[in-house]
């Protein structure tokens, strides 16, 4: 009962009116509105701001995208390991079924679907990771390994919430929401690589820093509320971590095959 009302709540309101509307009200730089917000935001949601390099913020913005103290993300110097570019709960993983992957189990979409267009070959039977982030967490990204980064490809769409109960409920949602191919070249081994940042309900941006090279753990962007990352590698590459678990960028996300 819980889990369908928080995909009523969540799900059948003008998702993409309201995400343009908490984009707006996010970047409020007044106290009258950011303290009470940020503080019903703590006490209702559970967010834990001790990593934090600032202590106060501005905006309800401000905190979302807020950065870490130094050295709170240390990236694991392992060459051979590809690691998480983001803070998040690892969803549905695995190997690439051809070109098949799930958003949840019993729920398939392609990689035709969720990247139209696009030259997708070098992924097929390859290794796959969904990462959500929650509305509490850091929600930056960095690379996964030195790299680099080519031209980054915008898809437009909806803004369905990517939580456990949507992904029950919406088939293909990944496919549906709005979301940005980003293509990653690693430098030591030349083995592609695919980020894709889904955006979600309430998301009031994404941003990316493309076309450039980036040494592992280096920021990448960031999300302007939670939302997922889908991490697509090649054959060859296998999988450190298991659905269900809590994962910090830095850590281990997968091995790179040879």
């Amino acid at each position: 009962m819980t889990e369908a009302l928080n995909f009523l709540l969540t799900n059948r309101l003008p998702r993409i009116a309201l995400s343009r509307f908490m984009g707006w009200f996010s970047g409020i730089e007044h106290p009258l509105v950011a303290r009470p917000a940020l503080a019903a935001w703590r006490a209702f949601a559970g967010l834990h701001l001790e990593e934090a390099r600032q202590d106060r913020f501005a905006s309800i913005r401000d905190c979302f995208t807020r950065e870490l103290k130094p050295g709170r993300r240390p990236f694991d110097p392992d060459p051979a390991v590809l690691a998480s570019p983001c803070d998040a709960i690892v969803g549905a993983c695995g190997l690439i079924r051809g070109t098949r992957v799930l958003q949840i189990k019993g729920a398939p979409y392609t990689l035709e679907e969720l990247l139209p267009g696009q030259d997708l070959k070098s992924f097929v039977d390859g290794t796959y990771a969904t990462l959500r982030i929650t509305s509490t967490m850091y929600h930056r990204f960095h690379a996964p390994h030195d790299c680099r980064v080519g031209a980054v490809t915008r898809i437009s769409g909806d803004a369905w919430n990517v939580n456990p109960p949507a992904l029950k409920r919406v088939g293909k949602l990944f496919c549906k929401n709005s979301r940005a191919l980003v293509p990653l070249e690693l430098e030591a081994s030349g083995h592609p690589l695919l980020l894709v940042p889904v955006a979600a309900i309430l998301v009031g941006g994404i941003v990316v820093h493309g076309a450039a090279r980036f040494a592992k753990g280096a920021e990448m962007g960031w999300f302007e509320h939670g939302s997922t990352i889908l991490v697509f590698a090649p054959p060859g590459f296998s999988l450190l971590a298991e659905e269900g678990s809590a994962i910090r960028a830095g850590q281990a996300l997968m091995k790179i095959g040879v």
